[in-house]
């Protein structure tokens, strides 16, 4: 046979000729599970018809008149397509070896006949409901039909604007056709392996409803719901809907809708709740997925009808346990940086926490240690141990509330439940083991407060040595495995020996404004706190901009060379700037720049991510909006202007104090405090940009060796090393041979699919609950006005300029920059920008304190941004009431 299979004689690996469902389903007859009788017309099928009938270059003809974002294109696109099929002849051969497959199941038996993609029910991908289904069919006139019917819907418009979107060629997607004993269901609905509104793994739930699944499928019908605890085998909840509409097969083919309002009645008995909640485990097990199955009851019987992973979760890590029960802080939204982290970017934060565990005289290794974990390849950190101790719940608190409001919400939410509630005393062996981190973290700190610009330059001199200690090493490390080793040791030790100076800069900054902040409760006290941000010295995020400006500032001297900037394509920038040929004055200045920041870049957190040396188009792109600010709105000019505003907010602030009672006194002290917060909280910045100095350091190290392997053949390319794993760097320099290419093209793959996940759980915790934002967030009854949290103050209206990558993004003079997330490459489009908008951040995150050292007023935490504003809105951004209301 050339163009069916019986569904018994699939496997899972044959998704290529069977497409996913009819792969499935095959697999699950295999693991015994009650599947109907059927068999599926291959890919093949669809390949000869398309041939037979020349319809490849029809359908590339249609697609390439089309913008593929434009829906009314694509609808008129699957028309077109649709018309093709339908007129379009089934060969001969097809015909009687169809029609032979159907006799086999009984002479003019009613069967479902159900589309099956090969580019459908895949682990990282849903296609779910793109393709079509044709239920209760009878005869072969109606089967030839429903089976070209179904062919044609590989070219919905769902579908080809889904594969446009998730880059998948139109030409590597064939479908084949599955078709099974139709099932004349008293009721039916779907089953998910795992809660898909929480993501608890522990909980199956299934929907139901009364006659055939179309009525909810399609949306038609308020189903029953029931929520069933595995393994345990106990009904959670029973909520029974409306199921008001029943759709059902009739004789000779075709279904027909009938109101039966059934809202007293269960669709599925108890017992059949659980023997179908152990179906769905049994296929879970089966696959080694979480299901999303279809299932039908009928004569007292239920039957499988479908089962897909479910795409929709946000992935575990792989060594959590459920109990006990452990609490899980993003990690990107700490550096508001979402991105997935390449496997060595994972395990830097690995070794290192196990070298800060070494603090506490804790002894792990990176692979053993349980406070940092991966989930869809993004780094979480577990905080359970910390929110039992009261003291450990009350840093939680500070430092959530400064860097994510709405993940302090989550976490507040969750030390409630019961699970969480009860507080531990610290034992003494604990307290003395955070005593001996703390007395010289505290030391530090107040060693800075008592002479500020001495602990300043103390810090920065700690980190030049550090850094140079660290550089001559990997320039001695003469092999892969000597530098393993240089970063193993140094990762391992360098906790201790620079986070005292490094906590000590952060809190002798932070700590006389948080103080500050929390005391004043005076009329227009949070403005005038805001203004004293203004104009900051030291940061070193500023400074980088800064710099930026002024490159531009020398572009900008020469008329030719700043129209050649703004004309030229930024691909095309790139390449002359590697090549050393641009016009003298552009490729001067940049290459003064990059030679002090061309170590940062996109993600620099990430050891794995290129730096602007390497692929600098998020900065050209930034300079581009730098040539077209006006002069006179000159960055540096603001930042003067800033420094001004800070010193007259300082002067207000401490007039009000000083006529409280004891005011002397209280107006002394609040000086102080503020002349500290002036020389030391630009050092916020200080730590990551010290990390990023020294992961660069290894970078480039390490690619000096994998250019070796390349060159050998072992690697492809150069960073392909970046998608390893230490140990497994450990192993290639040890000589083993594996089919490493391989193994990184998978990772890469991974990698790839993670980017497009675009909702990143806040807090996760380990049975899979994620949450995404707090389950309290604040709204607004108003839809055109968004709330969130204020972290510059001020009020400006600007053009949306929405942003998911800035590599490709030019913001101009005055838009209102709405993004995920920032890190400090994102911060050179600020000084562009009018106003800022964050979905993730805090009082403290880069974004917010950029912002405020630039005077852009910015609201951050704000509830899905990106998707609820658009690109082109004029937008009214309140940085001191935290609303952004939509104008137009």
């Amino acid at each position: 046979m050339n163009y069916t299979k019986p569904l018994s004689d699939l496997q899972r690996s044959d998704i290529n000729i069977a497409g996913g469902k009819g792969a499935n389903l095959g697999a699950l007859i295999h693991a015994q599970l009650p599947v109907p009788d059927g068999f599926v017309v291959l890919t093949s099928g669809y390949r000869e018809f398309v041939a037979q009938n020349g319809l490849q270059e029809k359908i590339q003809d249609v697609l390439n008149m089309i913008q593929s974002d434009v829906p009314a294109d694509l609808d008129r696109a699957s028309e077109a397509i649709h018309s093709l099929f339908v007129s379009g002849k089934i060969p001969d051969e097809l015909v009687s070896e169809t029609l032979a497959a159907y006799a086999s199941l009984g002479e003019s038996t009613a069967v479902a006949v159900r589309s099956s993609a090969t580019a459908e029910d895949l682990p990282d991908l849903s296609f779910a409901g793109q393709q079509d289904t044709y239920l209760n069919i009878v005869g072969k006139d109606a089967l030839l039909q429903a089976i070209v019917n179904c062919w044609a819907s590989l070219w919905t418009a769902r579908a080809i604007g889904y594969r446009t979107r998730n880059h998948i060629s139109h030409n590597d997607v064939t479908l084949a056709v599955v078709v099974q004993k139709m099932v004349q269901s008293e009721a039916s609905g779907v089953l998910f392996t795992a809660n898909p509104l929480t993501g608890k793994r522990n909980e199956t739930v299934i929907d139901a409803t009364l006659g055939l699944g179309e009525a909810m499928v399609s949306g038609q019908v308020d189903p029953d719901h029931y929520v069933v605890e595995m393994p345990s085998d106990r009904i959670l909840t029973k909520t029974l809907g409306a199921k008001g509409l029943s759709i059902q097969g009739k004789d000779g083919g075709g279904t027909v809708s009938l109101q039966l309002p059934a809202s007293d009645r269960q669709a599925l008995p108890d017992a059949q709740i659980m023997e179908l909640a152990r179906l769905g485990q049994k296929a879970q097990s089966s696959f080694g997925s979480l299901q999303d199955m279809e299932w039908a009851w009928a004569d007292g019987r239920l039957y499988v009808v479908q089962s897909r992973p479910i795409t929709s979760l946000y992935p575990l890590p792989d060594n959590v346990q459920e109990n006990p029960l452990e609490i899980l802080f993003s990690f990107g939204v700490w550096q508001g940086m979402l991105d997935p982290y390449t496997p060595i970017g994972q395990d830097v934060f690995k070794y290192l926490i196990v070298g800060f565990a070494r603090n506490f005289g804790e002894d792990t290794t990176p692979l053993e240690q349980r406070a940092v974990f991966t989930a869809g390849e993004r780094i979480f950190v577990n905080i359970t141990n910390l929110l039992k101790s009261p003291q450990g719940r009350t840093i939680v608190e500070i430092f959530t509330e400064a860097i994510d409001p709405e993940s302090a919400r989550v976490i507040g939410f969750l030390v409630k439940d019961k699970r969480f509630s009860r507080l531990e005393s610290l034992s003494l062996t604990s307290r003395m083991s955070l005593l001996k981190v703390l007395i010289p973290l505290a030391g530090s700190a107040i060693s800075n407060l008592i002479s500020p610009a001495k602990g300043r330059a103390r810090l920065e001199k700690k980190i030049d040595r550090v850094l140079d200690e660290v550089r001559l090493r990997c320039e001695g490390a003469h092999t892969l495995g000597e530098l393993v080793r240089v970063f193993e040791q140094t990762t391992f030790f360098l906790p201790a020996d620079i986070m005292p100076y490094l906590v000590g800069g952060i809190v002798g900054g932070q700590a006389p404004y948080q103080i500050m902040l929390r005391t004043f409760d005076f009329q227009g006290s949070q403005e005038l706190m805001f203004n004293l941000t203004r104009g900051l010295p030291y940061n070193v995020t500023t400074q980088m901009d800064l710099k930026l400006w002024e490159t531009a500032r020398k572009i900008r001297s020469d008329a030719a060379a700043v129209q050649y900037f703004l004309s030229t394509d930024i691909k095309i920038l790139v390449e002359q700037y590697h090549a050393g040929s641009l016009p003298v004055i552009i490729q001067q200045a940049l290459v003064d720049f990059l030679s002090e920041y061309g170590i940062r870049g996109l993600a620099e957190i990430d050891l794995g991510r290129p730096r602007w040396r390497e692929h600098p188009s998020n900065l050209f792109q930034a300079l581009k909006s730098y040539l077209q600010v006006n002069p006179s709105a000159a960055p540096d000019i603001l930042f003067e202007q800033g420094k001004e505003i800070a010193a007259e907010a300082q002067q207000k602030i401490v007039q009000v104090v000083r006529q409280q009672p004891g005011g002397f006194i209280k107006s002394k002290i609040v000086n102080g405090l503020i002349r500290r917060y002036r020389e030391l909280g630009g050092l916020r910045e200080t730590p990551k940009y010290f990390v990023v100095r020294l992961l660069s350091i290894y970078r480039y190290a390490l690619l000096n060796f994998s250019e070796k392997l390349a060159a050998e053949g072992i690697l492809e390319k150069a960073d392909d090393v970046m998608f390893l794993h230490i140990r497994e760097l450990k192993a290639l320099a040890e000589g083993d041979r594996r089919d490493w290419k391989s193994c990184i093209n998978e990772r890469r793959n991974v990698y790839q699919r993670e980017l497009r996940r675009t909702r990143i759980p806040r807090v996760m915790l380990t049975d899979g609950t994620a949450f995404y934002d707090a389950p309290t967030s604040i709204e607004c009854d108003d839809p055109d006005t968004l709330i969130g949290t204020p972290v510059s103050a001020g009020v400006v209206e600007g053009k949306a300029r929405v942003v998911f990558d800035p590599h490709g993004a030019q913001i101009f003079p005055g838009e209102i920059l709405i993004c995920p997330a920032t890190d400090p490459a994102w911060t050179p489009l600020f000084l562009a920008a009018g106003g800022l908008v964050t979905e993730v951040g805090g009082m403290m995150t880069h974004g917010s304190v950029v912002a405020r050292e630039y005077g852009i007023p910015a609201v951050v935490g704000v509830n899905q941004a990106t998707s609820r504003l658009k690109t082109g809105q004029l937008v009214r951004v309140d940085g001191s009431g935290g609303t952004i209301m939509v104008m137009e």
